[in-house]
């Protein structure tokens, strides 16, 4: 076992969330600037973990790190013995339950490390369903979505029971994403939608279908590189997402801010009622602006985003 240090990055959802639920596409970023960082060394005794949410041996591990015990032991039953000391540091810079992709960031940033470690190849896909053993602990039966696309690239298109596909990206701009420092709320989000389905089914999707219609425009756009139409379908979207009652005061209020200080679009990201949302803009002093505002109107932390991915 030597000594290594492995990364993964953040994701937010650009448009679609919820509409996905019933069958719409959603259009996922990878945030490549945004990052976890795990760094894994050989220890004589122990296994000890280091991280924000958590400080000591891994068999003390709190509840809310079960699913990275689960995956440690895994990875330990399959490159060496269970009884193995090591200690594993994690450092991130994703928010948790923000719908940033944090967990699986973590997930595959340390399945990276045990292989690394041992110096052991890994394919893609074996990362991925590894990083899952976490992920299915945590979230039951996750899409799978938020490993994909923290390992991407290049923006990924989501149709549930399909499978993820890249799409082109030849827009130059900035996304500026502020926390609300409210913990999103994303089963109470999907309940409120599903209770609304059943109790106003045409209207309900009516606005459903109509965001996958805006997803649809959105890929379209993301190739063609028109920034301020890719602004116009997100403010769009957040109408909808507003009527799905997934916002919040806190969301809409950041909205609107942005919107004041000449973003060419905002809106929520994620399951909604809390968390993050994003804005859009065309250059780095605009977003910094834009950003400003955000914080100086009730936003925890804001970040900065370059979209021409490739670079």
């Amino acid at each position: 076992m030597q000594k290594v240090t492995t990364s993964a990055h953040a994701k937010v959802i650009l448009i679609g969330e919820h509409a996905v639920v019933y069958g719409q596409p959603a259009i996922a970023l990878p945030l490549k600037t945004i990052q976890t960082h795990v760094t894994l060394q050989p220890s004589s005794h122990g296994q000890i973990i280091h991280s924000q949410l958590f400080d000591g041996e891994l068999q003390q591990i709190n509840d809310r790190l079960k699913g990275t015990e689960t995956l440690i032991h895994t990875l330990l039953t399959r490159l060496a013995t269970p009884q193995q000391p090591f200690t594993l540091t994690i450092t991130s810079d994703i928010p948790v339950e923000r719908g940033m992709g944090s967990s699986a960031a973590t997930a595959l940033a340390i399945t990276k490390a045990f292989y690394a470690a041992f110096q052991q190849p890994i394919s893609d896909a074996d990362l991925l369903t590894t990083a899952a053993i976490s992920e299915q602990v945590i979230h039951g039966n996750p899409s799978g979505l938020d490993a994909a696309t923290d390992n991407a690239q290049v923006p990924l298109w989501f149709v549930k029971n399909q499978p993820l596909r890249p799409i082109a990206l030849n827009l130059q701009g900035y996304l500026i994403i502020a926390d609300t420092g409210i913990q999103g709320q994303t089963k109470e989000a999907v309940s409120a939608v599903r209770q609304l389905r059943m109790q106003h089914p045409q209207t309900t999707q009516a606005a459903l279908a109509k965001l996958g219609t805006l997803t649809k425009q959105a890929a379209t756009v993301l190739k063609q590189g028109n920034l301020k139409q890719l602004g116009t379908i997100m403010n769009q979207a957040q109408l909808i997402l507003k009527q799905l009652t997934v916002s919040s005061p806190q969301l809409d209020q950041l909205v609107t801010v942005a919107q004041r200080a000449g973003a060419y679009g905002s809106k929520l990201t994620g399951g909604g009622r809390g968390g993050c949302m994003l804005a859009l803009t065309d250059t780095l002093t605009h977003a910094n602006d834009i950003a400003h505002q955000l914080r100086q109107n009730g936003a925890q932390k804001t970040w900065i985003v370059p979209l021409n991915l490739n670079n």
